[in-house]
């Protein structure tokens, strides 16, 4: 009789193994779960331009040609005014406020307000680009320097032309040094994750060689 109880007793404490056994495995399973949806659906890996030869980047790492053409397209979209200066700036504040800082979005609503006091926006068109022969690929050392793996200072040597109608009426050749910071905040509006957070110190003006067709630096007193 003792030999059926001992049987029965053992099958009970095999069936309370399973048992604690399938818990278990539910539990893992919920935690795997988990992280399965909390995991992110999209992963910004930034590629070098240049592909002819392979890569090998750890994926949250920014090599420092996306920081140099991130602020530079940035910076260029923040400073073209198509038609009137008046109201196409404060419009690409408002447009690329997910690629500003706070901080720098208060800078250049100042800057705003300080140039259309000063009669620098009516009616003005106004474009920046690169000065031949200083963009990133002539001297890509000096162009970005790494603060930190979440900040950096971008150097763009740059042409700022503006008109009134059909009249030019300044050209300055300019040095802007830039910080940009990692603010991976918003992929929706912003999948580069990283913000432009303004001037690391005042802008210069530069001196060049003026290239075939173009006129030497020269402005009328106007901010860069």
């Amino acid at each position: 009789m003792s030999r059926f109880r001992n049987e029965v007793a053992h099958l009970q404490a095999h069936v309370k193994t399973l048992r604690l056994g399938g818990v278990a495995l539910f539990v893992v399973a919920l935690l795997l779960g988990f992280g399965w949806w909390s995991a992110p659906r999209d992963l910004t890996i930034h590629v070098p331009p240049d592909l002819r030869s392979g890569s090998v980047r750890k994926w949250w790492d920014v090599p420092p040609e996306s920081v140099y053409a991130f602020s530079f397209y940035i910076w260029q979209q923040v400073q073209r005014w198509p038609t009137n200066g008046e109201i196409d700036y404060p419009r690409n504040l408002h447009a690329l406020s997910a690629y500003l800082t706070p901080s720098c979005r208060a800078f250049l609503a100042q800057d705003y307000e300080y140039r259309r006091s000063s009669g620098e926006l009516r009616q003005r068109v106004r474009g920046i680009y690169e000065i031949p022969g200083r963009g990133y690929g002539d001297s890509p050392s000096t162009r970005v320097k790494a603060v930190s793996d979440r900040d950096w200072i971008v150097t763009l040597d740059v042409s700022a032309d503006e008109y009134h109608g059909s009249e030019q009426v300044k050209r300055a050749l300019v040095r802007y040094a830039l910080k940009v910071v990692r603010m991976d905040v918003d992929p929706e509006r912003n999948p580069f994750g990283l913000a432009l957070d303004c001037h690391a110190r005042a802008p210069q003006r530069i001196e060049t060689s003026p290239t075939p067709g173009t006129a030497a630096g020269h402005s009328q007193g106007d901010s860069p």
